[in-house]
């Protein structure tokens, strides 16, 4: 798919699309208020971090100089305040700020409704890491499910939507989803690669602990044959922490890496193109040659 086939799927939902015209409502449907931070609660298994990081600091100078200029989104609580949908960042800037209070329209939004709400209004961000992503689709799938929506490859499609991204890569965040905190930490470090993340989540509890374990014990990376020979043990009920030991300490194959000069390369394929393009025709060649043998 190219470039602009990807970016003309994604669907940027403008303020209004996404929460509504705050001016259109009144009464007990909707209020806009300036709610006191303390009465402000995290949305509940919210997947996000909030961090005070650099871009923080630039939230926080911006709600010194000028305020918070788009309100948040929150709900009622029956325990009361209220749970923020969206501006748990606007919250915390508003924090440091020395601030008291931050505009908020407040709605009776279900539980789906806010979950899903809560995971398009931050899905969007540039720095997710894939254990949010991970948790924020899992919560959107089933929050959709409970609408009464089929689980099925459109649902799925229709989750990744508002950053264009396939049926098929939701899923495997979903899959991803099912791993330990412990090892999302070590998929956000880059210690476990994402193919390596899905397969071991198909592993049970006990037996992502003994990958846990066996990793930080021998410090070692999980190769894409590892992780799948994990997964089919796992799948068999065979696997077992000794296995898991054997499956992780084995010595891996070196690897071959094969450099092939530009110019030989440009006389079979014109500039129109890419590398990507080059590399997959040039594989599936190797395989009909290979069937051939």
């Amino acid at each position: 798919m190219s470039k602009a086939g990807s970016a003309a799927k994604v669907k940027l939902s403008s303020y209004d699309d996404l929460f509504g015209n705050a001016e259109e409502k009144t009464g007990s449907e909707e209020q806009i208020i300036r709610a006191k931070l303390t009465d402000l609660h995290e949305f509940r298994n919210h997947p996000f971090r909030v961090l005070d990081d650099e871009k923080m600091e630039e939230t926080t100078e911006s709600i010194s100089k000028y305020g918070v200029l788009v309100p948040g989104i929150a709900r009622p609580r029956a325990e009361g305040g209220y749970e923020i949908i969206a501006g748990h960042r606007r919250k915390r800037g508003s924090e440091r700020a020395g601030k008291e209070d931050m505009p908020v329209i407040v709605r009776n939004y279900t539980d789906d409704e806010a979950t899903i709400i809560m995971v398009d209004s931050n899905i969007q961000r540039e720095d997710i890491l894939p254990s949010e992503k991970a948790k924020a689709y899992a919560m959107k799938y089933e929050a959709m499910k409970h609408q009464g929506r089929k689980g099925n490859g459109n649902t799925l499609d229709e989750v990744g939507e508002a950053v264009g991204e396939s049926g098929k890569t939701v899923q495997r965040y979903i899959w991803l989803a099912r791993l330990s905190d412990e090892l999302l930490e070590l998929v956000d470090r880059k210690k476990i690669g994402l193919v390596q993340g899905v397969d071991i989540s198909f592993l049970s509890e006990d037996a992502q602990q003994w990958v846990l374990v066996i990793l930080e014990e021998s410090g070692a990376n999980i190769s894409t044959v590892q992780s799948a020979k994990l997964k089919e043990y796992g799948k068999s009920g065979e696997l077992t922490l000794p296995m898991v030991r054997l499956i992780l300490t084995e010595e891996k194959p070196k690897e071959r890496k094969v450099t092939i000069k530009s110019e030989k390369i440009s006389q079979f394929f014109s500039e129109e193109y890419s590398s990507e393009e080059i590399e997959g025709i040039i594989l599936q060649l190797l395989e009909e040659w290979q069937k051939k043998q």
